[in-house]
């Protein structure tokens, strides 16, 4: 079996991005369709409130995007429940942080290893993968509580 040397790209940084944003879009129309008073109690089978789930996912998207261009891996969102239109204004703010540092990603910075957060060693594109798949797996748990809570989630694959 042959391997492709690392310079050699599938996708690029700017489809990458793309890619991800509309993985946030939909997300962000899953936060909004959750009613105000279950985003943080409702629960099922021991998982975590989808309210938790989405402040978890502000603590990782734009703050990662942040690391990889300063390697400042810092956060401002806590765990403690709040307001749906405050996790939505952030989501929004976040989204246009990441779209303004994006850009200022080297591409061979893709392939180097940092450490996030001091404790997540990686190849970046590796990191930055795991954020994106930790929040489709979440999305998806917001989806099964929608749903049991009688709401039809948005279609998974609209994400304009």
């Amino acid at each position: 079996m042959s391997t492709a040397p690392e310079t050699a790209a599938v996708i690029s940084p700017e489809a990458l991005l793309e890619h991800w944003q509309g993985h946030r879009r939909l997300t962000r129309r899953v936060i909004d369709a959750f009613p105000e008073d279950q985003l943080f109690t409702f629960t099922l089978g021991g998982m975590r409130s989808f309210g938790t789930m989405a402040l978890e996912m502000l603590t990782m998207a734009a703050p990662m995007v942040r690391g990889v261009v300063t390697e400042e891996w810092t956060t401002s969102w806590g765990r403690d429940a709040i307001p749906k239109a405050e996790i939505l204004r952030g989501w929004d703010e976040a989204t246009e942080e990441m779209n303004a540092l994006w850009a200022q990603i080297p591409l061979e910075r893709f392939q180097e290893t940092t450490t996030a957060f001091g404790m997540y060693p990686g190849k970046v594109h590796d990191l930055l993968l795991y954020v994106i798949d930790n929040e489709v797996h979440h999305r998806g748990q917001g989806y099964v509580y929608l749903r049991a809570l009688g709401i039809e989630p948005p279609p998974f694959y609209e994400r304009t």
